[in-house]
């Protein structure tokens, strides 16, 4: 079996060599940056769009529809992308899709009606499809098990970070220029992205600046590599993906995951405007708070569910705490409506938020914990990811098809709160142990 089998999850950590180099945590860091310039590009229209009224008028529904377009090609791309990843690998997957994501965010900033923002919108989704699954790809590649949750916290936390710094800065460059120079500031900062994940990055064994010691480490440790494939895993085809109950689990609890996610990245901007009455100033200095919670609740979730792991906690139950237990505290998002004042719809936001986080970070860590061979990391990360972001298509129309029918927010955070709920049961109940995958006869391709 692979690397990553039941006795390999169970023996006591290598130790690290006191002379080994540590470029793993470079890119990790790095693909941290690209991932939050990923999110700040799907996240700073969702900040701009309330004060784009002079130039769009749309209704509540019409902006659904905008936000789900990019969903509409980003979720659908995903099928290829995960395949695309494992193939090419991610030193070219992640360097071209930051090219294209970028040159699609400068051509928002030349929309002038809901047809040419939502054409942008929509081929902005095809740039940005690979870049999760290379992301995982990435720590499957270069971390080993006891390390995996904390590595994947950090490129995940850049969906986070993006959110985050997408109100201060769209809402600063918004008051001291325009809506267009959002677009195209941050389009151009991707295109340098770009360029230097490129020069950087490299399979460890390829990078000079990875030394024996910590090559050694990363390969004893249970990362996912070509050298420790199983021959006859390597040749499961893809489509026999979909007969495994584990992967058809993780697609429908991710999906569930994302219906409460995807709020925070498409209305709820909206709602402190419409809501709880904040102008750009408060929603510039507060509306960070959930998204600041939440990066940090992320990293101290991977820190310690990496630390349960090394002091000889099971994978699947690490996992499945994480996750469910995540999940659970995500649904009281379904409660920030009800409250009478503002703060305390913060403070309900930002524990779901953060719970929600915890879960993410568990949930990325399952592909390279499942996989029958490193050659699958990224084709099941983007199965997963296909499934969840059918919440992206499905969750920002139903809220605005919601508020405009019901003049609140409370009923569509209602049912975020309750399918939230259902994917925490989904991971305790339905999925079962978390290992590699097992292929019962010999795969023929």
């Amino acid at each position: 079996m692979t690397a990553l089998g039941s006795k390999t999850a169970t023996k006591s950590s290598p130790t690290q060599p006191r002379m080994m180099t540590r470029k793993r945590w470079v890119i990790i860091w790095l693909a941290f940056i690209g991932l939050s310039i990923n999110y700040l590009d799907r996240s700073s229209l969702s900040v701009a769009l309330p004060f784009m009224g002079k130039d769009f008028e749309l209704t509540a529904t019409q902006q659904g529809l905008i936000f789900a377009a990019f969903f509409w090609a980003y979720d659908f791309c995903q099928l290829a992308a995960g395949w695309y990843v494992d193939k090419v690998g991610p030193r070219r997957s992640f360097s071209l899709a930051a090219l294209w994501w970028s040159v699609f965010t400068l051509a928002t900033a030349a929309a002038t009606n809901f047809w040419s923002l939502f054409a942008a919108r929509f081929l902005l989704g095809v740039g940005e499809s690979p870049a999760p699954s290379t992301a995982a790809k990435v720590v499957a590649t270069w971390f080993p098990i006891q390390e995996r949750a904390f590595a994947t916290s950090i490129w995940d936390s850049g969906s986070r970070v993006g959110a985050v710094i997408a109100l201060p800065v769209v809402t600063l460059i918004v008051a001291l220029t325009s809506w267009h120079a959002v677009f195209i500031i941050i389009g151009i900062a991707g295109i340098i992205w770009a360029a230097v994940w490129w020069k950087v990055y490299r399979s460890p064994q390829e990078h000079r600046g990875a030394n024996a010691a910590e090559v050694t480490y990363i390969e004893e440790g249970g990362a996912r590599g070509e050298g420790s494939d199983d021959a006859n895993a390597a040749k499961l085809p893809w489509r026999s993906l979909f007969k495994y109950r584990t992967i058809l689990s993780m697609m429908f609890g991710f999906f569930c995951l994302n219906s409460a996610i995807y709020f925070f990245i498409t209305f709820f901007p909206s709602y402190l405007v419409k809501e709880r009455g904040f102008d750009l100033l408060k929603l510039g200095m507060f509306g960070a708070i959930p998204g600041i919670c939440a990066v940090l609740f992320g990293w101290l979730g991977g820190y310690l569910a990496d630390r349960a792991v090394r002091n000889g906690m099971s994978v699947t139950k690490v996992r499945k705490t994480a996750i469910a237990g995540g999940l659970a505290g995500g649904s009281v998002i379904m409660f920030a409506a009800l409250v009478p004042e503002a703060w305390m719809a913060l403070a309900l936001l930002s524990v779901a938020y953060s719970s929600l986080t915890v879960a993410a970070t568990g949930i990325w860590s399952l592909p390279a914990d499942v996989a029958p061979s490193s050659r699958h990391v990224g084709s099941i990360g983007g199965l997963q990811n296909f499934a969840s972001n059918l919440a992206g298509i499905f969750t920002p129309v139903l809220i605005g098809v919601l508020v405009d029918q019901t003049g609140s927010f409370v009923a569509p955070l209602a049912v975020i709160g309750a399918i939230s709920l259902v994917g925490a049961a989904n991971y305790l109940f339905v999925m079962g142990k978390i290992e590699p995958l097992k292929v019962k006869t010999p795969a023929v391709v």
